[in-house]
C-alpha cells in the first residue's frame, strides 16, 4: 500500500482476514473494530493482498447511511491503491462486474424506495449484473461496513442473490456468533498505538453541591472551560490543534437549539464570528474544512451522530443534552471524540483523553458498548502525586523504521545453525533423512489434525479422538496457507515476509539460485514442507537468530537516550472473578488491585513487594507502548529489539532496581520459561546496569517450594544451579 505503514495490530488483522477467507471453514467473518482502529485501511490492505492471489474474485463493499461513506472509502483506495479497479453503483450498472473489481455501493442506492438499481430499465439492473458475473465464473466477497446498520430483509435478500463465497461484516459493536469466524481488534492495542485516547472522562467537574437552574448552561460552561484548558495546553506545547466541542441535541429540539445558540452567543461563540457551526439534515452553517486540525470552529451543534465515516480527530469534548428520557444515546458519536488529532499520544493527561458531559441517564450502557468488550475488565489507574513528573530512569529506544540487518549474514547464521544442530552435509538425501528423524515432515501432502467423535462438553475435546487428514497441494488454493505459515515464522525473527520466504527457498526449494541447498523440493513439496513444519521451522529460525549475542556490540550512538517518567495514568486488565482482591498500597498507582491479569511469577513478585519491609514501592511496566520504560538489545544477526522489563522497584535504601520476571521450574524440574530470547535480554539488562549504575535481577518462581529466586550474574536455565538464590537475599 502506497505511502502508509500499517500498525502491528492492523497487519495481524489483515493476516487473520486472509486466513479466514482462504483456509477458514466458515462463510461469515465478523470483525469488531473499535472506532479509530483504521478499519478502512485494514480492509483495503486485505483486498490488495487477496487479489494478488485470486484473479476470479470481485469485492462488493456495502456502506450504510445517507452520507458518502462509499465514496470516502473508494477515494482512499484510489489514493493508496491506484492500480486496483474500483467502481460505484453507476459504473456497475453501465459496465457490469469485471475481474478483480472492488465495487463501493451505498445501501441507500439499492434499497431505498424509488431507486432504479433493482428495477427493469433500458439498462441492466443490479440483479442482472450479478447474474452476468456468476455466468462469467466470477466469485464474490461481500464486505458489510457498519453491519449493525444494514440488517434488513431487503439487504439480506440482495446478499443472498449475490451468493458470496465469504461475507465480512465489520462494526465497532459486532457481537460474537458461533456460526461465524470472529476477529476482534483489542481496544488496548489501538490505545497503545496512540490512535485513540487513553480514556474517556464522563462529567468531570460536575458537583452535587450546586443547585442548577439550567442544566444545559451548566454542562456547556464545564465543556467550554475544559476546551479552554485543552487549547492552552496545546499552545504551551506548540501543538497546532484547535479543540472542538460537539453538542448533541435530541431530534425534535428546535427550541433547545435556540437556547444553546443564545447561551453560546453570550459567551462569545456565534456563526458570525465563525467559531460556531451547526450540522443538521436541513441546515448547515460554517462547516467548511471543519475537520482540519487548525480550523477556527470551536463548537459544533448537531441533532444526531453525523453521517457514518465523518472524521474530525480534533473533536475532544462531547456534550449530550437531553430533552426527555425517550431519546436514545448515539454511541457513534462517542467515537468522534476518541481519535487522536495527530495519531499519537502526547504523554499529557489533559491531551491524551476525551471528555463527555451529559445528564442523559441512558449513557452508561451505550458508552460501555462503544468502549468494547474489555470495558468491564479494564480500568484506568492514576499515578500518586509523589511520582508525578519524577524522572526515574534513562530510557533507551531506537527508530525501528531505520533498523536493518544484513540479509546475507542472517542467511549464513541460519545455515550454520542447521549444519551444527542437525549435522547436515552436502548430501541432500542424507539431509532429508536426518531432518525427518528430528521431527521434520517431508510428505508431499498437507496434513491437518481434526477431532473425531461425539463432544458434549468443551473440556471433553482433550480426550477426544484425533485423526490426521491429508490433502494434495494446490498452489492457488494453498497460497494463503503458505503465506500464513511464513508470516508466523517471519514475525518471530523480525524479518519481512518476502525476505523470510527467500531464506526458506534458498535452503529447501529446487531451482532457486543457490547450490548448497539442504534438500531439493519441488514447488508443491515446498508448500507442503513449510505448512506442515510451521511450528518446528518457527522454533529453529527463532532459536538461530536468538542465540546469545555480545551486547557490547550494540552501538549506543544508534540509541536514543530519554529521561523516563512513569505515565500519569495507565490502563490495566483485571480478573473480576478472582476472589478477595486487595489494593496494593506500595504500587505507585492509586487503587492498584492484586487481581490484575499477569503471569504467576509476576503475581508472586507483586505480592512479595507488598509484604516486604525492604521494599518502599514498585511499578509494573507495560509491554510495548512508547510510554513505558525500555532498553535495547540485539540478537545474533545484530537486529535491535526493544525490551520492556517487568518491574521497577525502590528498596528501603532508596536504590532503584530493574526486575524481569520469567517462568521458573515446575515440581518435576522442567523449565516454565517460554522466552527464547531470555539470554539476550539478561545480558542487555546487565550491560544497562553497568552503563547507568542501576541494580537489577531476573526473578523466577520455583514450584518445589513455591519461592522466588533471583539471578544477576550469569544466566543458567537450570534453577538448581548456584546462580539462582532466594529473593529474600537480594533486598536487605
Amino acid at each position: 500500500m502506497q505511502n502508509i505503514e500499517l500498525k502491528e495490530f492492523q497487519i495481524n488483522t489483515v493476516n487473520k482476514l486472509l486466513d479466514a477467507t482462504s483456509i477458514g471453514d466458515k462463510k461469515e467473518v465478523l470483525v469488531q473494530a473499535p472506532t479509530g482502529s483504521g478499519k478502512t485501511i485494514i480492509l483495503l490492505s486485505y483486498i490488495e493482498e487477496y487479489l494478488q492471489e485470486h484473479n476470479d474474485y470481485i469485492f462488493v463493499w456495502l456502506t450504510p447511511g445517507k452520507g458518502d461513506l462509499e465514496e470516502q472509502s473508494r477515494s482512499k483506495m484510489t489514493k493508496f491503491l491506484p492500480t486496483l479497479n474500483s467502481k460505484n453503483i453507476q459504473d456497475v450498472l453501465l459496465q457490469g462486474f469485471e475481474s478483480k473489481d472492488t465495487a463501493f455501493i451505498n445501501w441507500e442506492t439499492i434499497t431505498k424506495k424509488g431507486n432504479t438499481a433493482l428495477k427493469d430499465t433500458e439498462r441492466k439492473n443490479l440483479y442482472e449484473r450479478i447474474k452476468e458475473a456468476h455466468n462469467n465464473g466470477y466469485k464474490f466477497i461481500a464486505i458489510i461496513d457498519e453491519e449493525h446498520l444494514n440488517k434488513t430483509i431487503k439487504a439480506e435478500s440482495i446478499i443472498e442473490y449475490m451468493n458470496p463465497e465469504y461475507i465480512v461484516r465489520v462494526s465497532a459493536t459486532t457481537k460474537m456468533n458461533k456460526e461465524a469466524e470472529y476477529i476482534e481488534i483489542s481496544e488496548l492495542d489501538v490505545i497503545n498505538e496512540g490512535l485513540i485516547t487513553r480514556a474517556l472522562y464522563i462529567n468531570e467537574g460536575v458537583s452535587n453541591a450546586n443547585v442548577l437552574t439550567n442544566e444545559h448552561e451548566y454542562l456547556l460552561e464545564l465543556a467550554l472551560s475544559k476546551r479552554k484548558a485543552i487549547k492552552e495546553e496545546y499552545l504551551k506545547n506548540n501543538i497546532q490543534v484547535n479543540p472542538l466541542i460537539i453538542i448533541q441535541v435530541p431530534s425534535k429540539s428546535d427550541d433547545l437549539i435556540q437556547q444553546i445558540e443564545t447561551i453560546l452567543n453570550e459567551k462569545g461563540y456565534s456563526y458570525e464570528r465563525k467559531n460556531l457551526s451547526i450540522w443538521l439534515s436541513d441546515r448547515k452553517e460554517n462547516i467548511d474544512n471543519i475537520e482540519n486540525n487548525e480550523s477556527n470552529q470551536a463548537v459544533l451543534i448537531m441533532k444526531q451522530a453525523i453521517s457514518t465515516g465523518w472524521d474530525c480527530p480534533r473533536a475532544k469534548i462531547l456534550v449530550k443534552l437531553r430533552d426527555n428520557m425517550s431519546e436514545e444515546f448515539e454511541t457513534q458519536t462517542i467515537g468522534r471524540i476518541r481519535r487522536m488529532p495527530q495519531a499519537h499520544h502526547y504523554d499529557n493527561i489533559l491531551l491524551d483523553n476525551c471528555y463527555l458531559y451529559t445528564f442523559d441517564e441512558k449513557y452508561e450502557e451505550t458508552v460501555k458498548q462503544e468502549l468494547g468488550n474489555n470495558a468491564k475488565e479494564s480500568k484506568v489507574v492514576f499515578l500518586k502525586n509523589e511520582f508525578k513528573n519524577k524522572v526515574l530512569l534513562k530510557k533507551n529506544t531506537f527508530d525501528s523504521s531505520f533498523d536493518s540487518f544484513d540479509e546475507r549474514q542472517t542467511f549464513n547464521i541460519l545455515r550454520d545453525y542447521y549444519i551444527e544442530k542437525y549435522k547436515l552435509t552436502n548430501n541432500k538425501n542424507s539431509n532429508r533423512t536426518i531432518l525427518e528423524a528430528n521431527g521434520y515432515n517431508f510428505k508431499s501432502t498437507i496434513e491437518n489434525e481434526i477431532v473425531q467423535g461425539k463432544i458434549v462438553k468443551i473440556e471433553e475435546i482433550q480426550d477426544a479422538n484425533r485423526i490426521m487428514i491429508e490433502s494434495k497441494v494446490n498452489t492457488s488454493k494453498n497460497g494463503f496457507e503458505l503465506r500464513h505459515s511464513i508470516n508466523v515464522i517471519s514475525s518471530k525473527i523480525g524479518m519481512r515476509y518476502d525476505r523470510t520466504r527467500i531464506m526458506l527457498e534458498r535452503m529447501f526449494l529446487r531451482g532457486r539460485i543457490f547450490n548448497r541447498k539442504f534438500v531439493d523440493l519441488t514447488i508443491p513439496e515446498f508448500y507442503a514442507f513449510v505448512i506442515n513444519n510451521e511450528e518446528i521451522l518457527k522454533h529453529d529460525f527463532q532459536e538461530a537468530v536468538s542465540q546469545k549475542a555480545r551486547q557490547q556490540k550494540l552501538k549506543f550512538e544508534d540509541i536514543k537516550e530519554i529521561d523516563w517518567k512513569a505515565p500519569e495514568m495507565d490502563y490495566i486488565k483485571y480478573d473480576s472473578k478472582m476472589k478477595d482482591p486487595v489494593i496494593y498500597e506500595k504500587a505507585i498507582y492509586i487503587g492498584y488491585p492484586s487481581n490484575t491479569i499477569k503471569s504467576n511469577s509476576e503475581r508472586m513478585f507483586e505480592k512479595y513487594c507488598e509484604n516486604s519491609n525492604n521494599i518502599k514501592w514498585f511499578y509494573k511496566n507495560g509491554e510495548s507502548a512508547d510510554i513505558y520504560f525500555s532498553l535495547v538489545y540485539i540478537d545474533k544477526v545484530n537486529k535491535k529489539w526493544h525490551f520492556y522489563p517487568d518491574f521497577i522497584v525502590c528498596d528501603k535504601n532508596n536504590e532503584l532496581w530493574i526486575i524481569e520476571t520469567k517462568g521458573g521450574e515446575n515440581s518435576s524440574g522442567s523449565s516454565k520459561n517460554i522466552d527464547i530470547k531470555v539470554e539476550n535480554k539478561f545480558e542487555a539488562l546487565k550491560e544497562y546496569s553497568k552503563r547507568y549504575g542501576v541494580k537489577w535481577a531476573f526473578v523466577r518462581d520455583y514450584d518445589k517450594n513455591n519461592e522466588l529466586y533471583y539471578n544477576n550474574t550469569e544466566y543458567i536455565d537450570e534453577m538448581e544451579n548456584d546462580s539462582w538464590n532466594k529473593l529474600d537475599n537480594l533486598f536487605k
